[in-house]
């Protein structure tokens, strides 16, 4: 059978969304008809070209839309790339309709909706990639790398700390997994992306996915080539002590009340205090949020320091061999002193805030979650929320407005779970993007996203 072309495989998939998912372009039209922007602020996102890195500013003018893709697996897998996708149609016809408002969608609108999807983004509204550099280069057991991850000592590092001098392809992973989460393209791509990485393995993901995002575009008829930004690590090394993360930590841990309040978002009990809501990096390199331990103690209403250990710990396994776990090796323990908290600096006490804390320095206006309820934790997005209504009611986090920051939950969308993007014979959405022989399979499982209510 001839493949379709680009512009056939992007018509599918467009008709396919505006079909079934029209609710989510109404509540975006909806939105950006009472949306005002803010020039004043700046937003630092970057893109890799050709295996370089380059960076951009965008100002919070615009009404940012939240996507993502992992650093656990150099390759782009099917269900990043169904992500990516997602995200530039809620963008382009989210702009589009906008525009010209939204009835009866006419052949004239989507032929003009398809031109739009080829070209870079443009309009009121912008889709990104929130990419989490904290966590561990081989967390769901589908990293082509994982032997010298472990072997090199690195399998409990967060993403961002890990060097690419003694990584290499781990010939039984690729020979096991060859057609399943792995592809020889994609094996020859990463060998090169190391050589030209400068020994960061973050710009080396980026690198093979930007690589892959640019290919398939082409194939697709779509531009996927997303900005991105890196957080939470990379935006603390930016900061200075004054910075917006700098401001969270210090807030939610400001006294025991505080704590309390936060322990209270994520739904857990202050009774055993085992919780840590940022966890201190070992002087080793660790910073697992799986393979560390915690206690929290106090002086009467003072935080007076934090006990925490690294134990080895299995993490996830990937979905071809469920009895393939992947692991994060560490053994340490030491114990931070309460005021390097309440007073914090990240140079000083580097460490990993939970995501719903650090979630609060993304742009993101709406974001777009992939299979909540079956792929992804329902409680995650409980703490997104309730961490955002406390602040709402000044309940936690002091003075964010002072940052620029907009406590309103954003809308939430959804990847809906029984429409999930599998490899057309294997069924796993962890397949790499290489691995299917022909996209059409995938553009013929539709493209539905629903809202998820807060």
């Amino acid at each position: 059978m001839k493949p379709l072309s680009s512009q056939n495989l992007a018509k599918i998939i467009l008709e396919d969304f505006l079909k079934n998912s029209r609710a989510c372009i109404e509540v975006l039209v909806q939105t950006l008809s009472n949306f005002e922007g803010n020039d004043k602020r700046e937003f630092a996102f970057f893109y890799f070209k050709d295996g370089k890195k380059h960076e951009v500013k965008l100002s919070d003018k615009h009404f940012f839309l939240r996507s993502s893709v992992e650093y656990s697996n150099p390759q782009l897998t099917v269900e990043e790339v169904q992500g990516i996708i997602a995200a530039r149609l809620l963008e382009v016809c989210g702009n589009y309709f906008n525009q010209h408002g939204l009835g009866e969608i006419s052949q004239e609108d989507i032929n003009a909706i398809g031109e739009m999807l080829q070209k870079p983004p443009e309009g009121k509204i912008v889709a990104f990639l929130l990419n989490t550099d904290d966590a561990e280069p081989d967390r769901y057991s589908m990293n082509p790398l994982k032997g010298s991850i472990v072997t090199s000592g690195q399998s409990a590092f967060p993403s961002a700390y890990v060097k690419t001098e003694n990584l290499k392809i781990d010939e039984n992973f690729a020979g096991k997994y060859d057609g399943t989460l792995i592809s020889q393209g994609e094996i020859a791509l990463i060998r090169q992306c190391i050589e030209n990485c400068g020994n960061s393995y973050v710009d080396m993901v980026d690198a093979v996915k930007y690589a892959q995002m640019e290919k398939l575009s082409v194939s697709f008829g779509i531009d996927l080539c997303l900005y991105a930004m890196r957080m939470p690590i990379e935006t603390m090394q930016r900061e200075d002590a004054q910075g917006l993360l700098h401001h969270i930590i210090r807030e939610t841990h400001r006294d025991y009340y505080a704590i309390e309040k936060a322990y209270n978002c994520m739904g857990r009990s202050m009774k055993k205090r085992t919780t840590l809501l940022t966890v201190p990096h070992s002087a080793r390199g660790y910073g697992s949020k799986r393979a560390a331990r915690g206690r929290i103690y106090f002086e009467d209403e003072k935080l007076k320091s934090v006990k925490v250990s690294y134990k080895t710990t299995p993490l996830y396994p990937n979905a071809i061999d469920p009895n393939d776990i992947s692991v994060a090796k560490a053994e340490d323990e030491f114990t931070v002193e309460g005021e390097a908290l309440t007073n914090y600096n990240f140079r000083e006490t580097p460490s990993s805030p939970q995501f719903f804390l650090y979630s609060l320095a993304s742009p993101e206006n709406a974001a777009l979650w992939h299979g909540i309820g079956v792929f992804s934790a329902k409680e995650l997005l409980k703490s997104y929320a309730s961490i955002r209504t406390a602040c709402a009611n000044n309940a936690l986090i002091r003075n964010l407005e002072a940052h620029g920051v907009s406590t309103k939950i954003p809308i939430q969308f959804n990847l809906s779970p029984q429409c999930m993007w599998v490899h057309p014979k294997h069924r796993n959405i962890d397949a790499s993007i290489g691995c299917v022989e022909n996209l059409e399979d995938l553009a013929r499982m539709g493209m539905r996203i629903e809202q998820l209510q807060i």
